[in-house]
């Protein structure tokens, strides 16, 4: 490190960084001032030569990165939330996928295990999402014995899965 980056270090730890994170927000009108500024501080100060004037320097090299990302941002179509929704990974983990993928395992064994009649009420209900009456209508039955028959599969399952 020579004297000249030497002398802008100092310079610039002796400023106020707030006031030159406010100064960049201004140019800039964005909200990641402090990043813009921190990377201008650290490409500054791995320079050989020192500017004359630190803050100026710092404020416009900073103003100069927050345009390049704006400019950045629009030639993709990339603005605030919508860039990380672009890149970001919303598939489960694998270790969740896992997991899922076992205890429906262990569903489908309960479900195995509940007489045929239990099975196809509970099944009509669940998974095609028929309410009572209809179940009851469709297999000439009374709805209270739907009822039943849900109550029975219900039970059997929590317990099935309570003791997983």
């Amino acid at each position: 490190m020579n004297l000249s980056n030497l002398a802008m270090r100092k310079s610039v730890s002796s400023l106020s960084w707030t006031r030159l994170r406010s100064q960049v927000a201004r140019m800039t009108r964005r909200d990641d001032a402090e990043d813009l500024l921190h990377d201008a501080w650290v490409a500054s100060a791995s320079r050989d030569a020192g500017p004359d004037n630190a803050d100026a320097f710092i404020a416009r090299t900073a103003a100069n990165r927050g345009i390049d990302a704006y400019r950045r941002e629009q030639r993709w179509g990339l603005v605030g939330d919508d860039a990380f929704a672009l890149i970001a990974d919303h598939s489960p983990l694998q270790d969740e996928v896992l997991i899922a993928r076992q205890r429906l395992e262990r569903v489908r064994a309960g479900v195995e295990q509940l007489s045929p009649r239990t099975r196809q009420i509970f099944l009509m209900y669940r998974l095609e999402g028929r309410k009572y009456r209809e179940i009851a209508q469709h297999l000439g039955i009374s709805q209270s014995a739907v009822e039943k028959h849900i109550a029975r599969a219900m039970a059997h399952l929590a317990e099935w899965m309570e003791n997983w």
